[in-house]
């Protein structure tokens, strides 16, 4: 693994972090949201019946794409990790190559043979193990897509459940609103964080 690749892969988990930490104020005003249509379409009465089960749906959305997030972070956490582990394990292995070169012709050179070798397979289990957790890591995201378009789904609903509350209707289009712009963020973000980890994949070919 190059310096370069290395950076890549350093920038990338950052800017997933930070994507992910947008992610989770997003899912936190959707929750928000949801009580305070839950509120609105209390006072409503009969007006807004149609819409109190949809104040249940969005609440429970963002629940789930909080503990999307949660399980996302921790696995990012952990591949900020493995790229530690891996640019250590590279820096050894480089030192080994040098010195093993350097000693080609002394009389006991070949005994680096075999530290070199052993340092070659880790890194090679530490790209492994990489890869295997940014696969797992796409997986994740794309898991987060499934609420934000469910979401968008149920904004389209709540506007016309809210076109028959009467006095209540901007109160209840504005949480509508509110939910559809969330549901359109969480996507970009998510956008994002998987345009970062394909990054580390052009980087790694």
């Amino acid at each position: 693994m190059s310096v370069s690749q290395t950076k890549s892969q350093f920038v990338a988990v950052a800017s997933i972090a930070a994507e992910l930490s947008a992610v989770m104020d997003v899912a936190k005003e959707i929750s928000l949201a949801a009580a305070n249509a839950k509120a609105i379409a209390f006072r409503a009465g009969e007006k807004a019946k149609g819409f109190q089960p949809i104040t249940d749906f969005i609440n429970e959305l963002a629940k789930e794409t909080i503990q999307l997030v949660n399980d996302i972070n921790t696995h990012a956490l952990h591949l900020y990790q493995l790229t530690v582990n891996e640019y250590r394990m590279t820096e050894a292995c480089n030192k080994f190559e040098q010195v093993y070169q350097m000693s080609a012709d002394a009389p006991y050179g070949r005994s680096m043979e075999q530290p070199l070798n052993n340092a070659r397979q880790k890194m090679a289990e530490c790209r492994k193990n990489f890869n295997i957790h940014v696969g797992q890591l796409l997986d994740q995201l794309a898991e987060v897509m499934h609420p934000a378009r469910a979401a968008r789904v149920i904004a389209a609903n709540s506007r016309i459940e809210a076109s028959q509350a009467g006095e209540y209707l901007q109160s209840l289009q504005a949480v509508a609103e509110s939910v559809d712009h969330a549901a359109q963020t969480i996507h970009d973000k998510v956008q994002k964080c998987r345009s970062a980890l394909s990054v580390i994949d052009l980087a790694d070919q």
